[in-house]
């Protein structure tokens, strides 16, 4: 065979499968993969390396950041005795420099006048067994702007009974929490964003708790009588002093209101009947 007529031949194979493989290839957007214990429920967004849906796996937790939001879509973290300890608060909030370049990185000063606080995704109080993973709590790729009332006084009231779980019964907790929706309302009143546009203010802040009797188990533990708590809380004043448990919701409705696939880990026929069903205890 003449060479030009060779390569010809090479050429009419290989260009249609670069194609095919280039095609697919945008269609499918790699998933970031980690092995992260944050992430034993799953990944609920399918959180990547898009700039909407950015995974940041972390020592402490796992994020799914929202680069035009400026806050993040969730935040996933395990709770157990081992990460509980005597680290102080260290109070240091400060921008996230994982973030590209090409993501706005918030700085504590963005919230400055805002009405709104710095508010957790995964509590300080939560990882005080040293100086370096409470310290990490305080990163802005961690917050979302929350209304007083709700950040100080129901949200607080709920991580502090989680808490309690862990310490005084035993348990080992695998925690999502998040927001969606614009608009909020803080101490200085309704605004949709902050921070020059650059960060949006939520509606409404969500939280799902997934509660395990041994430390340890993993997904495959959960059984249809595994206790999972889900709350759906306005984000604005007037709930300071509300009782967490009246925003008791499913976990599908929070699915609904998100777009997500949360406990994506657990078994199917475990997930219809643990995600369809609200807490009362």
């Amino acid at each position: 065979m003449k060479k030009s007529k060779f390569f010809r031949t090479i050429l009419l194979i290989a260009v249609p499968a670069i194609f095919f493989t280039l095609f697919n290839y945008l269609e499918k957007p790699l998933t970031a993969q980690t092995s992260s214990v944050h992430l034993t429920m799953g990944n609920p967004s399918g959180a990547n390396t898009s700039y909407s849906n950015l995974l940041l796996s972390k020592p402490q937790y796992a994020v799914s950041y929202n680069c035009y939001r400026g806050t993040p879509n969730w935040v996933s973290w395990q709770l157990n005795t081992s990460w509980l300890g005597s680290a102080p608060r260290q109070d240091d909030f400060r921008a996230d420099t994982t973030l590209p370049s090409g993501c706005y990185r918030v700085t504590s000063s963005d919230y400055t006048g805002s009405g709104f606080d710095r508010g957790h995704m995964s509590p300080s109080a939560d990882r005080t067994n040293t100086i370096a993973n409470n310290s990490a709590t305080f990163l802005m790729t961690n917050m979302i702007p929350q209304a007083p009332d709700n950040n100080q006084g129901v949200w607080a009231n709920l991580e502090s009974y989680c808490r309690d779980l862990v310490v005084n019964q035993g348990k080992e907790l695998y925690i999502i929490s998040g927001s969606y929706g614009t608009g909020g309302t803080g101490s200085n009143g309704t605004r949709t964003t902050i921070a020059n546009g650059n960060v949006t203010v939520p509606a409404r802040t969500w939280k799902v708790i997934v509660v395990l009797n041994a430390v340890n188990s993993g997904a495959s533990s959960v059984t249809t009588s595994t206790r999972v708590i889900a709350v759906n809380i306005p984000n604005t004043q007037g709930v300071r002093y509300a009782n967490w448990r009246d925003y008791r919701v499913s976990v599908d409705s929070i699915e609904v209101n998100t777009g997500y696939n949360l406990l994506s880990n657990v078994f199917a026929s475990v997930q219809s009947t643990i995600e369809a069903r609200v807490d009362s205890l």
